[in-house]
């Protein structure tokens, strides 16, 4: 898949996808397609790797085994990271450590968003108002 297949394609496409932690296995070759013009939703307790699943998807973590192509390209190039960075909005929850508490669901974005290279007109009320996936309340 080559860079902008996405908009016709799957946004995600995961092949045989395995991740670990030691011991533990959290995804065991996962095989998926994600459509675009979709909402679609991953529920689950905690430890069966959503959050893994995502943060593999999005880039921000390292693939370990198989292959995943995320709009349009292959997430394991850094170059294909650097340019699709900006279209992906991700914040894991991460037992609450990543989130300021004392900042709204909107500023924590705009933070975040800026820290990760994010400008002004990438912060519009456009992108306040599409919908955003919360893995669930702080500390459930």
């Amino acid at each position: 898949m080559t860079t902008g297949q996405a908009a016709t394609g799957p946004v995600a496409r995961l092949a045989s996808v395995s991740h670990r932690y030691g011991k533990v296995t959290a995804l065991d070759d996962l095989t998926l397609a994600i459509p675009a013009g979709r909402m679609v939703g991953q529920v689950g307790p905690d430890g069966v790797g959503e959050s893994t699943l995502m943060r593999l998807i999005s880039g921000a973590k390292r693939l370990q085994a198989g292959e995943i192509d995320t709009l349009g390209g292959d997430i394991s190039s850094a170059r294909h990271r650097g340019v699709i960075g900006r279209q992906i909005a991700f914040m894991p929850q991460g037992s609450g450590k990543n989130l300021y508490h004392d900042l709204s669901i909107r500023e924590n974005l705009e933070f975040f968003g800026k820290l990760f290279g994010q400008g002004r007109a990438d912060l519009t009320a456009d992108r306040r108002n599409r919908p955003c996936a919360v893995s669930g309340p702080p500390g459930g």
